[in-house]
Order: structure tokens, then sequence, then C-alpha cells
């Protein structure tokens, strides 16, 4: 068992990974993609550069960093993260069960700009299949999304929906097509329904057409550290990041957050700090576990 996962690989996971094998154990990083940093084209506001960096360069700077320290780097999306007495992490790379979970890879709720989406979320719109799938028993559901996130938000939705669909929204899915999901790959046009959620409109070659559904469950690209932990049932913000304590650790015990998905000063410098606070915070839980 491991005894420290961290999802992410941006400043505040290095950093927490750093913490952490300063400690003395061996943590497991899960890298999926620069995220946010991708979009800084300089920094040069952070302590210690000679030079403007952008945010793919120390991104990789961090990483070469954490490799220099033998410290186990993973490309792998994290689909679920469940567990009582320990943590399930189940990845698209396998499932790991560690003592210990750190969430560092930022907010990636994404909603594309359709129709009728922002005024039904709550109506019939939601972001978390395990927190929602209950109120679609027996129910038409669909899933939007082409990953490998959609996938399994749609398989989970499976068994307890009526029906389940995935809608890839115009884009090819980038999944081996399943059994029993009915996957169509039109254009969305507009979530229909005055009230609640009705049907989704969608355009392809058959020309425009509503398809009626009690429910739809958004999942594009792949799943942040909100949504991680909306679904473990720790608890968010009124803006809906994740609460921390002065330990970084959230509302579930030995699950910590660090970064951009606590909200607040979204910079380097409070990332890379958090995340240090998280490692050291994340070892110390460990640790009492064997005391």
């Amino acid at each position: 068992m491991e005894q420290v996962i961290i999802m992410g690989a941006g400043p505040a996971g290095i950093s927490a990974a750093l913490y952490v094998k300063r400690s003395g154990a061996d943590p497991l990083v899960l890298d999926n993609g620069i995220g946010a940093l991708e979009k800084a084209e300089k920094i040069e506001n952070y302590y210690g550069l000679e030079r403007p960096l952008s945010g793919a360069e120390l991104y990789e700077r961090g990483l070469e960093q954490a490799r220099a320290l033998d410290i186990r780097i993973l490309k792998a999306q994290v689909l679920e993260i469940g567990g009582f007495d320990s943590f399930e992490v189940i990845t698209t790379q396998g499932t790991f069960e560690t003592a210990s979970v750190i969430l560092a890879c930022g907010n990636k709720r994404l909603a594309p700009k359709i129709k009728g989406l922002s005024d039904l979320e709550g109506k019939g719109v939601s972001y978390c299949a395990v927190c929602d799938a209950f109120f679609y028993r027996q129910k038409a559901v669909a899933v939007l999304g082409n990953g490998q996130f959609a996938l399994h938000e749609a398989e989970y939705l499976s068994h307890t929906a009526g029906s389940t669909m995935i809608l890839t929204d115009g884009k090819e899915p980038e999944f081996d097509l399943p059994e029993g999901i009915e996957v169509l790959t039109g254009k969305v046009e507009e979530i229909c329904g005055p009230d609640r959620v009705t049907g989704v409109k969608l355009q392809d070659g058959e020309g425009s057409r509503e398809i009626p559904v009690d429910g739809l469950f958004v999942a594009i690209g792949t799943a942040g550290s909100a949504s991680i932990a909306r679904q473990m049932g720790a608890e968010l913000t009124d803006k809906g990041n994740i609460k921390v304590d002065d330990t970084m650790q959230t509302t579930i015990p030995g699950l910590f957050a660090a970064g951009d998905c606590t909200g607040g000063l979204l910079q380097v410098a409070k990332a890379v700090h958090e995340g240090a606070q998280a490692g050291l915070s994340a070892i110390k839980y460990v640790r009492s576990l064997k005391a």
C-alpha cells in the first residue's frame, strides 16, 4: 500500500512530493498534464527566477527536480477515489491503495457554452455521477464528454439509470465504445427544459433533433480536484472550492488539498506554500496511524 498519493504534478503537487520525500517516505505523483499553468506565458514574480519563465518551463523544471530525487511520477488520469479505512485511487493506469491523498491538480470543471446549460444547473444538469446517480434511478440520462472521465461517469450511472448515453459534442470518442451505452457524436445545440432538463437537442447528419433525457452529467476533460472531493463527500465552499483547515486537511481525515482548488490567490507562490504544508501534514497523518 502507498503512504501518500498526490494527484497533480504542478507547483502544489510537486512541492508536496518534495516534502513527503524529504520526510523519508516514497510518494506517488499522478501526473495528468500541465493544467492552468500552461496558460502562463511569462512568470517573473516568483522568488529566485533570474529571468522570466513560461508556465510550461516552470512545470518541466518541477518534474526534473522531482525525478532528481527519485520521486515516482506516473502519467495517469484519476477517475475516482473511494474507500474507508484507506483510500482506493482508481486511475486509467490501475487502482492504488493509499493511506493518504493530496488533491493538487487544480479545478478543471469545464462547461461549454451551450444554450440552457447554466440555467439548468441543479435542475437536471449535474457535475458528479457519484453524488446524484441516486436521483435518476430508472430514468434516462446523458453524459457530456468524449474522454475516459466521461466513460467512467457513464458506466457508474448505467448501474442505476434506466438508460445511459454519452454525448461527445461533435468530437471523436477517446475511448473504446462500451457495450450497453449509446454514444452520439452530434454537436449539442441546446439543453431543453423550462424548469428542469427534459431533453438535449443535437445537430448531426440527420439534421437537428431532440433526444429526451431526464438528466445531463457534464464530464468534459478530466476530473479536477474539486470534482474528486465532491465525489468523496468532502465539504466545498460556497464558491465550489475545497474547504481545508490550517493543515490543508479537508473535512475527510487523511485527504488534503493544495493550490488553485482551495481558492484564494491563484498564484504559484500560494500553490508552493500550500503544497509544502499538505505534504508535511500528510506525513504527520500517516505516522499517526502507526502510533
